[in-house]
């Protein structure tokens, strides 16, 4: 009788091991029809500290699960300690860490790697773990339990069904819902949208502009501030950082496109932001992962005249000061129209994604159902008592 292969958990740091960490999913979702494959290059990114400002003001320690010579499972430990200033009720706060990039073969395996990873984050002096979170909640927040049935867009994550319960098992309760919402784009908005924008057309306080990425250093600024003033009080609000700005700009210049990213201004001032992309997911599915030998030239060439059937709203604010005023939503729907009709009459759009939207954020959550949007996806932070 064949003797069962020990499993084996331990902590890794070498650039072979986290080569080993990026490859794993590849193997547990090849025949998942609807998982995206990564380009190794930016996983390896997000996992090496010399590559990711967020290191910055974090640390993390990546665990692999083995059994022989074959990797079966992987988790991140980390501990953001931005995230342990903020308020306790905003979802962080002192005594707060995190776990993330979670895979595994099987419960058994998920079990032993959420112990490491919760023994890591005891030993560092945590008391409370949230999860998954991969690895800011600016990234991959959450873990998908509704919407397995169609790919995600980009910079949103993917999971097995079964990882819901083996998380729960383990002790783990809900924290936070997190939504996306679909939209068909070719479609007109319902006749009160359209009178909310045709009202605010006419008024010459209100100016919707595109971003000149010839200035993305200067526009990226703009953004930023209505950013982190607009969600300071959100739940798992932690600022984004230079370091952490200095990375995104690198990653999504070449995805930004003038007339898919509006700045609102009032009495010209700026005071709300739309940021829309391009799904990046379409063109690199079929890559798997690899840039070489043709990847490059396919997105390169993709660039010149991009064409994407979905279109993805990750992020956008209006400043705290208008977030109760009725200036607010009209700004929003004026902003997503004209992103809706370029996106539409240029890039051959029919799809809209919008989120991920906290399950609580009332006027977001009201102006994604005003316009007709329905959810799609459903994501759940999970949280634990060390």
């Amino acid at each position: 009788m064949a003797t069962a292969i020990p499993l084996s958990i331990r902590p890794i740091s070498s650039k072979a091991d986290r080569k080993k960490f990026v490859d794993l999913p590849f193997r547990l979702y090849k025949d998942d029809p609807n998982w995206v494959p990564p380009l190794k290059s930016e996983a390896l990114g997000l996992i090496t500290p010399e590559k990711n400002g967020w290191f910055s003001h974090a640390e993390a320690q990546l665990f692999l699960a083995e059994r022989g010579d074959t990797v079966v499972g992987r988790i991140s430990a980390h501990i953001d300690t931005l995230a342990l200033t903020m308020p306790a009720a905003q979802g962080f706060g002192p005594g707060c860490g995190q776990f993330g990039l979670f895979d595994a073969e099987d419960e058994n395996t998920a079990k032993a790697l959420i112990n490491a990873a919760e023994a890591w984050l005891r030993n560092k002096g945590i008391t409370r773990v949230l999860g998954p979170i991969s690895m800011s909640i600016w990234e991959e927040p959450g873990l998908l339990i509704q919407g397995y049935d169609h790919p995600p867009t980009i910079m949103m994550g993917h999971a097995k069904p079964e990882y819901r319960g083996w998380i729960e098992g383990a002790g783990y309760t809900h924290a936070k819902t997190l939504y996306t919402y679909d939209l068909d784009i070719t479609q007109e908005f319902p006749p009160i949208v359209r009178r909310i924008i045709q009202s605010g057309e006419k008024n010459e306080r209100i100016r919707i502009r595109e971003v000149d990425k010839s200035k993305f250093d200067e526009e990226a600024a703009i953004i930023l501030a209505i950013l982190n003033d607009a969600w300071s009080d959100n739940w798992g609000f932690v600022p984004l950082t230079p370091p952490e700005i200095a990375d995104v700009g690198v990653k999504l210049k070449p995805i930004v496109f003038n007339d898919l990213i509006r700045i609102a201004e009032l009495d010209g001032k700026p005071v709300a932001f739309m940021i829309t992309l391009p799904d990046l997911n379409e063109v690199i599915k079929p890559l798997n992962g690899n840039l070489l030998p043709f990847g490059w030239a396919k997105i390169l060439l993709w660039l010149r005249k991009p064409k994407a059937r979905t279109m993805r709203v990750p992020l956008m604010g209006v400043v705290k000061e208008l977030q109760a005023s009725r200036m607010a939503g009209q700004l929003a729907f004026m902003m997503i129209e004209y992103i809706r009709r370029a996106a539409v009459s240029r890039y051959g759009s029919t799809r809209g994604e919008i989120g991920w939207v906290l399950d609580d954020n009332q006027g977001m959550n009201a102006i994604a159902e005003t316009i007709q949007s329905k959810i799609n996806k459903t994501y759940v932070i999970y949280q634990k008592a060390l």
